[in-house]
């Protein structure tokens, strides 16, 4: 177990550098191919050519395409100096440069903007991790009664109903009409219970998308999983059927829903762009949605590389795990 840790973590090493290098790529020499200039967009549209040249020295964009990479990583990991003239700015690591909008330092903006989005992002998975598999099993168990029906019915509605539609009919009747919930982020450390009143209302809606995939899929794969020979053998041997379903159906039928919980955790916590928009949430996501209207492209960048690393992590997570629900992976 300790080699295979070892080794997915040497993986998860070279693939946040891949990461790095096609990010990269992407927000400072795509633009520069087609005819754009970071520079010119941090130095506004009146500016002169001179203030560009000086901004483009500045941010190091006359250097060779290699060395501005290299200062890249190294700003990520140690920091960064920024030197115009005798003026030399500091960017303390992780350095993803500097706000095109604010000229701010992009970093504090994505650790303001971080607990939004990771308590929605948690709050709504507790939910739909829950709520989502105990339907699938129950709709496996009850194959072909009206309990079945009727969930996989929700379960397509579900599935089928985009985000900005049910947030905007959950708020025009639970927060307009009958003034039950109200919809704000309010740190956890300072009050625990209007932080989960103030999101119950977005992990609602955000649970709802996902239970219903995962309830569809958890069914698909207990129905298959329970016409294994080892179920029936395990029937055999007279263990009670709590027993059979719990220890032997249900952790087989977990990796899966894992898989697909590492990926759909980690895209959430790098940004649930159509929930806070819907619901006026200050998170990475409408950091990201206004960094685009902006053509803000360091903070941009500074998104999609969190987003990024906490899909690698949250899939490195659900790789031990598999370890861990299923037996069969420690033995293989």
């Amino acid at each position: 177990m300790s080699a295979y840790l070892l080794r997915r973590l040497a993986a998860v090493v070279v693939m946040l550098l891949v990461v790095t290098l096609v990010t990269f790529g992407i927000f400072f020499l795509v633009p520069k191919l087609t005819g754009g200039d970071p520079a010119a967009l941090f130095a506004g549209r009146q500016a002169d050519p001179a203030a560009i040249a000086g901004i483009r020295k500045k941010l190091g964009l006359d250097a060779p395409v290699i060395v501005q990479y290299a200062r890249f990583i190294w700003g990520l990991v140690a920091g960064r100096d920024y030197a115009d003239g005798a003026d030399v700015t500091h960017c303390a690591a992780p350095c993803f440069g500097y706000s095109f909008k604010t000229e701010q330092p992009v970093w504090p903006l994505l650790t303001d903007r971080f607990p939004v989005t990771f308590s929605l992002a948690i709050g709504a998975c507790v939910l739909w991790l829950a709520v989502g598999v105990a339907t699938g099993v129950l709709s496996a168990l009850r194959r072909g009664s009206l309990w079945d029906r009727a969930a996989m019915t929700a379960a397509l509605a579900g599935v089928s109903l985009p985000i900005y539609f049910t947030g905007m009919l959950a708020l025009a009747v639970f927060t307009y009409k009958l003034h039950w919930l109200t919809v704000g982020y309010v740190p956890f450390t300072q009050n625990p219970l209007a932080w989960a009143r103030g999101l119950l209302l977005p992990w609602i809606v955000l649970a709802f998308l996902y239970a219903a995939m995962y309830a569809r899929l958890t069914r698909a794969t207990m129905l298959e999983i329970l016409g294994e020979d080892y179920i029936r053998t395990a029937r055999a041997k007279g263990l009670a059927e709590p027993v059979v379903i719990r220890r032997h159906a249900l952790r087989a039928a977990m990796t899966p829903v894992l898989t697909i919980l590492g990926l759909d955790l980690g895209a959430l916590v790098g940004g649930a762009i159509l929930t806070e928009t819907t619901f006026s949430l200050q998170g990475l996501g409408q950091a990201a949605v206004r960094a685009i209207s902006d053509q803000d492209l360091p903070v941009i960048l500074g998104v999609t590389m969190v987003a990024a690393f906490f899909v690698i992590v949250a899939n490195l997570v659900v790789d031990l795990l598999y370890a861990v629900v299923d037996p069969r992976v420690r033995l293989a």
